[in-house]
């Protein structure tokens, strides 16, 4: 399974916490971690790449190529980070047809294999658009941008990355970036909504894109049948959305000691030594 991330060195330990949650709950399968970044430090990931190593998979740093971006409005509120997951199919081996995106704040609580293996035609992306208490969100963010489809979320994008080399060109998403800078208000996820968002496979969020602020609201739209016990045994990714974080002092949202049993366990099982 290939699996992609990007993220800054502040993020290190949470990704070695979604890292003990992915190898724990897909036993016997073999995963290759491409990391994308502009500046990390090799010495600060060798821990970590020798760590998956012993474990049988592989952590493989790519430093993105500053050319690429050359005409890319890049500034404080549009990192060049923000560009990194739409552009994949430019950025990662041609020897790749499809990769998984997770963000950082992500658990994966059971197999993967039905996403990694899912038929995606001509779609550039699978994602998810979040129900429930996310809905509304949704809908305001679709007339902001003047789209049909759903408003989908980027945290967890299975990539076609033969088609979207095919597709997606740079230039396309630097100008709508330019042209629209005034609007966009979560910027890589409108990108992906305005441009691409009729050429996305949706996925149901319960399974593969759990908001866990929203407990509540799956509970309510299954009619009482996505319980935790239901949570536990079916859904696969728990994304924790938001500003609240669940390895921040003083969270109290519901999967916070999950989340916490997970750090422990990252401890043991991804340690330096």
């Amino acid at each position: 399974m290939d699996i992609l991330v990007s993220l800054n060195e502040n993020y290190l330990p949470q990704l070695r916490v979604l890292l003990t949650s992915l190898f724990l709950n897909n036993p016997g399968v073999t995963c290759s971690i491409y990391l994308l970044h502009r500046n990390f430090d090799p010495s600060v990931l060798q821990p970590l790449q020798q760590s998956l190593a012993r474990l049988g998979h592989r952590l493989i740093p790519i430093q993105v190529d500053e050319r690429l971006f050359q005409g890319a409005p890049v500034m404080k509120q549009y990192p060049q980070e923000m560009y990194f997951r739409l552009l994949a199919g430019q950025l990662l081996p041609d020897t790749l047809d499809r990769v998984l995106y997770l963000d950082p704040d992500i658990l994966v609580i059971n197999s993967l294999a039905a996403l990694w293996n899912l038929e995606m035609g001509d779609a550039l992306f699978a994602a998810a658009s979040h129900q429930g208490a996310a809905e509304l969100a949704g809908s305001v963010n679709r007339l902001r941008l003047g789209t049909d489809a759903n408003y989908y979320n980027s945290g967890v994008l299975l990539i076609n990355l033969s088609q979207c080399r095919a597709k997606i060109a740079p230039d396309a998403i630097f100008g709508y970036v330019r042209e629209h800078a005034m609007e966009l208000v979560l910027p890589d996820q409108d990108v992906l909504n305005a441009l691409y968002g009729s050429q996305i496979l949706e996925i149901r969020d319960d399974l593969w894109n759990y908001d866990a602020r929203n407990y509540g609201s799956y509970y309510m739209l299954s009619h009482g049948e996505a319980d935790l016990a239901w949570v536990m045994a079916h859904t696969s990714i728990l994304h924790f959305c938001g500003r609240e974080k669940p390895w921040l002092p003083h969270y109290r949202r519901r999967f916070g000691v999950l989340y916490l049993h997970y750090m422990h366990l990252a401890d043991k099982i991804l340690c330096d030594t």
